[in-house]
């Protein structure tokens, strides 16, 4: 059960959170290196100490660059930290991408810490999904919810803004870093998911990164690239287009496409229909079983 919004300073939010974590006696925290999840076993370790693990999924949907950055915050932090290297593409209709493709990879990952959890004797396995994730379309928050997954910040009702200032409270370098979903959000629901791709997508936001960009995302539509560019850099890219467009298509696309809407998260839920999203939004805040777990329900 959620507790009521925080309110105070980041030291308040922090003695608020630890205490939380305290209470759980000992956790696994799911680990990608971002700032939620980041914040999350910071705060475990600061309350719970040699009880608190981080776990962290070493996948192809996650650039080497990522994994990287994630084990090097946990060692210069001193976050105890495993990681576990599997494939999401071998899960059962991940691949395919439909659009709760979510539930199967958050459902793999959840089976696999839950086991290690109760093989180490560990109390609780927790996520860093926070307050602001209600209510949006987050189809992996229905395997939080069957595998008995604990988010703390959403427990104790920290929003995105609240965990970034705790971020800066514990020192960690990634307070301002602009979110980075795995690769595969970048490819089209119903569009196979393969390493051919996730490869070209990484390749492509890899050249961007080097010219200096910060906040964008490169879909992936076949032969075409279209680039999300956050509209305060798009003088940068119109100056440097010509390096943008040689540097895309050296990874394999035709054409590369400067999205005029510029950068927003999730814009390829656009497809989704009202129904559909509702549909899975309110399963997982319910907690019960979604189309993914219906026998003989087809593929969306």
């Amino acid at each position: 059960m959620s507790l009521p919004a925080v309110e105070g300073s980041e030291v308040a939010l922090a003695e608020r959170l630890e205490g939380h974590l305290r209470a759980l006696d000992s956790v696994l925290v799911a680990y990608s290196g971002g700032v939620d999840s980041a914040v999350v076993l910071k705060a475990a370790t600061q309350a719970l100490g040699t009880r608190a693990l981080g776990v962290l999924a070493d996948t192809e949907s996650n650039t080497d660059e990522d994994v990287a950055q994630a084990r090097a915050l946990a060692a210069a932090h001193g976050l105890a930290l495993e990681v576990v290297a599997y494939s999401e593409l071998a899960i059962e209709r991940y691949a395919a991408n439909p659009a709760n493709r979510c539930y199967f990879c958050k459902n793999a990952l959840y089976e696999r810490l839950s086991a290690e959890a109760r093989r180490r004797g560990v109390a609780h396995v927790c996520d860093g999904s926070n307050a602001d994730d209600v209510g949006d379309f987050r189809p992996g928050l229905q395997a939080v919810a069957e595998h008995g997954v604990r988010s703390p910040l959403r427990e104790v009702g920290l929003r995105k803004a609240d965990v970034r200032a705790l971020a800066r409270h514990y020192g960690l370098p990634n307070h301002d870093r602009p979110a980075s979903p795995c690769l595969s959000s970048r490819i089209p629901y119903g569009s196979a998911v393969t390493r051919e791709k996730l490869e070209q997508v990484a390749a492509a936001e890899r050249h961007l990164r080097s010219l200096g960009f910060v906040e964008f995302r490169c879909r992936h539509h076949g032969e075409v690239a279209r680039l999300e560019i956050a509209e305060a850099e798009w003088p940068r890219a119109v100056e440097c287009r010509e390096a943008i467009a040689a540097g895309v298509r050296a990874t394999g696309f035709q054409w590369v496409a400067l999205d005029v809407e510029g950068f927003r998260s999730g814009s390829l839920n656009r497809v989704l229909t009202p129904g559909a999203r509702r549909e899975h939004t309110q399963a997982s805040e319910a907690g019960t079983p979604s189309p993914s777990r219906r026998e003989k329900e087809p593929c969306p």
